[in-house]
């Protein structure tokens, strides 16, 4: 799986938060026994999986409040 390029160009949401949603999701699934090892046993990246997540709205991000 690669970057989906395309769909994050159509994305029509709020661009800043599927980012920091992103960044979030793959930090957490980059760690031992989170659920990375799984995805790269499946020849997958942990970035282009979380992107792909991010851009259908499956991973829930709620802004901390400044």
């Amino acid at each position: 799986m690669s970057i989906p390029l395309k769909e994050i160009e159509d994305f029509s949401g709020n661009v800043y938060q599927m980012t920091c949603a992103a960044i979030k999701e793959a930090d957490i699934l980059s760690q031992p026994g989170c659920g990375g090892e799984e995805i790269e046993k499946k020849n997958e990246k942990i970035v282009s999986v979380v992107l792909e997540k991010a851009v259908h709205d499956e991973i829930k991000y709620q802004p901390a409040e400044q």
